[in-house]
C-alpha cells in the first residue's frame, strides 16, 4: 500500500492589516503560543543566534513574543515571532523604537538579533508577569509626560516617578499640561517643575493652543508620550497628525478616571521627522532600578541641599544638622515635592527586600 505522500503544513503567523486592527492582532496567536513562554521549539533551540550583525528592521510594536516590525526600505510592517533564546527573560527583549536584525525563517520572519539602545523608558513589570522590567519605548529623546489641568486631576507623585524613570533611562523631560480650556489659570504646581528647569507646554485639544508650539520641540526627535488615563494623550496625537485618526475616549464622569484606548506602545511617523511613541495610560508607575538612597538624586532641588548636611548618609527624613529638613521649615523647599520624594523613598525601602520596586501614591 502506497504511503500518504502528503505533507503536514506548517504552521505561521498569519499576517493582518496592522493599521486597522492593531491593538488585537495577536489575540489568538498569543493562546496558542503560550508555551513558547517557557519552551524552545525545536528549529530555534537548535539555531545559532547572530553575534556580529547590521539592524534591518525597526520595532513599531510588540506584544508578548511578537513584535510588528518594518523592515527597512519598506513600507508594510510585518508580524514577526521573536528568538526564543534571544534575552535573558529578565527584561522586554523587544520595544517600540529598537532597532533589530530579522530573518527570514521556515514559519515566516523571525526577529534574531536586538541592536543596543542608546536610551530607554521602562518600569517595574506588573505583578505575575514573565519580565521583571518592562521597556515600552527604546531609542528616545524626550518624555513627554502628558497631564491634564483638569479632568483628571493632576497627580504630582506620578509625574515625579516619570521624572526619575526617565533620568534613569538617559531620556529628557518635557511637561505638556493639557485641557487648558478647563481651567482659568495655569495650576500652581506647574510653576515648581519650570523653576526647576523642565520645559512646559500649555495645551487645549478644543483651540489648539500649543500644539504648533509642542510640535516644534518635538521636530527631528524621537519621543514617547506617557501620563495617566484619560489626560488627551491620543488626541494630541491626532491633532500634531489628524491622519493618524487614533481612537480616543471620554473621562468618567462619576469619578474622573481617564480610560483605556490604546492599549499597546506604538511608534508614529509624523512629518517633519517626527517620530512620537504613544503608550496605555496607566495608574501606577513602579520605579525600576532605583534604590532608596538614590531617589535624592533625581530631586534636584533636594540633592542640592543635601550637599550641607550633617551627615553623609542623611536619609533628610529625620536626622539632626539635615539641611533639606531646614529648608523645608522655612519655606525654601516646595512641600509637595518632599511629601512625593518620602513616598517613593519609603516604597521603595518598604520593597527592597522582595525586588518589587515602589508603585506611585
Amino acid at each position: 500500500m502506497a504511503k500518504n505522500s502528503k505533507r503536514k503544513k506548517k504552521n505561521r503567523v498569519r499576517q493582518r492589516d496592522w493599521t486597522t486592527d492593531a491593538d488585537n492582532t495577536f489575540s489568538h496567536d498569543l493562546k496558542k503560543h503560550r508555551r513558547t513562554d517557557t519552551t524552545l521549539s525545536g528549529s530555534q533551540s537548535e539555531a545559532d543566534l547572530p553575534t556580529d550583525f547590521e539592524a534591518n528592521g525597526l520595532v513599531i510594536s510588540h506584544s508578548k513574543k511578537f513584535v510588528f516590525v518594518q523592515r527597512d526600505g519598506a513600507e508594510d510592517v510585518e508580524t514577526c515571532q521573536i528568538h526564543e533564546r534571544l534575552g535573558d527573560r529578565k527584561s522586554t527583549i523587544a520595544a517600540a523604537g529598537d532597532r533589530v536584525f530579522v530573518e527570514d525563517g521556515d514559519e515566516g520572519p523571525l526577529v534574531t538579533g536586538v541592536a543596543a539602545r542608546r536610551s530607554k523608558l521602562s518600569r517595574l513589570a506588573i505583578e505575575h508577569s514573565h519580565v521583571n522590567e518592562q521597556v515600552f519605548a527604546a531609542n528616545i529623546d524626550f518624555l513627554v509626560i502628558v497631564v491634564s489641568a483638569a479632568k483628571p486631576a493632576i497627580k504630582q507623585g506620578l509625574i515625579d516617578r516619570y521624572l526619575i524613570s526617565a533620568g534613569v533611562g538617559n531620556v529628557e523631560s518635557i511637561l505638556c499640561v493639557n485641557k487648558m480650556d478647563l481651567v482659568d489659570a495655569e495650576p500652581d504646581v506647574i510653576q515648581f517643575y519650570r523653576d526647576i528647569d523642565i520645559p512646559i507646554v500649555l495645551t487645549s485639544c478644543e483651540d489648539n493652543t500649543g500644539v504648533d508650539e509642542l510640535r516644534n520641540l518635538l521636530k527631528g526627535k524621537w519621543s514617547v508620550f506617557a501620563g495617566h488615563s484619560g489626560v488627551g494623550k491620543s488626541t494630541i496625537l491626532n491633532l500634531l497628525s489628524p491622519e493618524l485618526d487614533i481612537a480616543t475616549r471620554e473621562v468618567s464622569r462619576h469619578n474622573e478616571k481617564g480610560k483605556h484606548t490604546t492599549s499597546l506602545s506604538r511608534l508614529y511617523r509624523l512629518e517633519d521627522d517626527i517620530h512620537i511613541v504613544d503608550t496605555p495610560g496607566i495608574r501606577q508607575l513602579g520605579l525600576w532600578n532605583v534604590s532608596a538612597e538614590e531617589v535624592s538624586f533625581y530631586f534636584p532641588e533636594i540633592a542640592y541641599l543635601g550637599e550641607s548636611c550633617k551627615f553623609r548618609d542623611c536619609t533628610h527624613t529625620h536626622e539632626p544638622g539635615c539641611d533639606v529638613q531646614a529648608a523645608l521649615e522655612e519655606g525654601r523647599l516646595n512641600a509637595a515635592r518632599f511629601e512625593s520624594y518620602v513616598r517613593i523613598r519609603e516604597d521603595l525601602e518598604e520593597n527592597a527586600d522582595t525586588g518589587s520596586g515602589g508603585r506611585n501614591r
